[in-house]
């Protein structure tokens, strides 16, 4: 039987209070109107020392529209999905066969995000903060996935991965902020989601997230 996280790694404590006390300022309900396209996200959190975090990249596809791109697990909402939690898990568990009903405690939710550009589907995307052991791991489980990748948190924060990338668009290219990891760019709503999580990490939390 897997271990509970939140009882063997105090650091999922940390993040579990942080983001008790942050709560998601967001007016999206976690059951959401049907009528209103919706999505949710994982960020999966792996108890290495230091902490790592889950990250795909999408395989190629004409018929994606964030083809290629370095992303979180996650997807549309489905009317089987009882909220927006269970669209997270579903979609984690087929995309990369990490089962979160299986001592991955919840330990927050991040406000929802929707896509900056008018060549994005338009819908909200709610993201979810999970905890998981160190034994855990990831495979390619979908064909909408390239590649997995468990990233260093402290690596995505420093600042020496923070940098630009240029984007070739149908108004001509554009540069977007991104975190460069293990030769990628995580950009666009991914970075926007990471760099909210981060946000709530102050120096102090930090030191409390060391083993």
């Amino acid at each position: 039987m897997l271990s509970n996280p939140l009882e063997s790694d105090g650091r999922f404590r940390v993040l579990k209070n942080a983001l008790a006390s942050y709560g998601h300022r967001s007016s999206s309900p976690l059951i959401p109107d049907m009528t209103t396209l919706r999505a949710a996200v994982a960020l999966v959190l792996r108890a290495r020392d230091p902490l790592e975090l889950l990250l795909v990249k999408r395989a190629t596809s004409e018929s994606d529209p964030w083809s290629g791109h370095m992303a979180l697990p996650g997807g549309r909402h489905d009317k089987s999905d009882s909220d927006l939690l269970s669209t997270a898990k579903r979609e984690t568990m087929e995309e990369v066969g990490v089962d979160l009903d299986q001592s991955a405690p919840l330990l927050g939710r991040l406000d929802e995000t929707s896509p900056s550009t008018q060549r994005l589907p338009t819908l909200s995307i709610s993201p979810f903060v999970f905890g998981v052991t160190g034994d855990r791991d990831a495979h390619v489980a979908s064909s909408e996935i390239g590649q997995i990748f468990w990233v260093r948190i402290e690596d995505l924060m420093s600042p020496k991965n923070h940098c630009t990338v240029e984007i070739a668009l149908p108004g001509g290219p554009r540069e977007f902020p991104c975190f460069s990891i293990e030769d990628e760019h995580v950009w666009g709503l991914t970075y926007r989601i990471l760099s909210q999580f981060f946000d709530l990490l102050t120096s102090d939390m930090l030191d409390g997230l060391k083993l």
